[in-house]
C-alpha cells in the first residue's frame, strides 16, 4: 500500500513540475525576445519621434480632455453582469448532480436577488439612462 502512496505522490509532484518547467520556457522565450529586440532595434532619437502621437493628428493645445463618466459606468456594468453571468454555467452542472437540486435552486435565487438589487439601484439612480 506504501509504494502505490509513494507512487500517486511522485506522480502528484510530476504533474506540477511540468508545469513549472512551462512556466520558465515561457519566461525565458519572452526574455529572449526582448533582450533580442533590444539588441537589433536601430536607436535614433528624432523630435518628431519624442513627440504625442494618436491617430495621425499632430497634437495641438493641451493633452487633458473631459470624458464623461457615465461611459465607465456602463463598462463597469457591462463587466459585472458578464462576471455574474460566467457564474451560472458552474451552478447549472451542480443543479443536475443529484442531491443538489433544492439547495442550488435556492442559492441561485439569492445570487440573481442581489444582480436584481444592484440591477435596480442603478436604474434608480439614472445611471442607465443615456442622455
Amino acid at each position: 500500500m506504501s509504494h502505490t502512496y509513494a507512487q500517486s505522490y511522485g506522480d502528484y509532484f510530476h504533474s506540477y513540475s511540468v508545469v513549472g518547467v512551462l512556466a520558465v520556457v515561457g519566461v525565458l522565450f519572452v526574455a529572449v525576445a526582448f533582450s533580442a529586440n533590444r539588441l537589433l532595434r536601430p536607436v535614433v532619437p528624432t523630435p518628431e519621434k519624442l513627440l504625442t502621437y494618436e491617430c495621425g493628428v499632430d497634437p495641438v493645445g493641451e493633452g487633458w480632455a473631459h470624458t464623461q463618466v457615465r461611459y465607465y459606468v456602463y463598462a463597469f456594468l457591462y463587466v459585472i453582469f458578464a462576471v455574474d453571468s460566467i457564474f451560472l454555467f458552474p451552478w447549472a452542472t451542480v443543479f443536475a448532480a443529484p442531491g443538489y437540486g433544492a439547495t442550488t435552486l435556492v442559492e441561485m435565487f439569492v445570487f440573481l436577488g442581489f444582480l436584481a438589487i444592484g440591477l435596480l439601484y442603478a436604474w434608480k439612480k439614472g445611471v442607465l439612462t443615456w442622455t
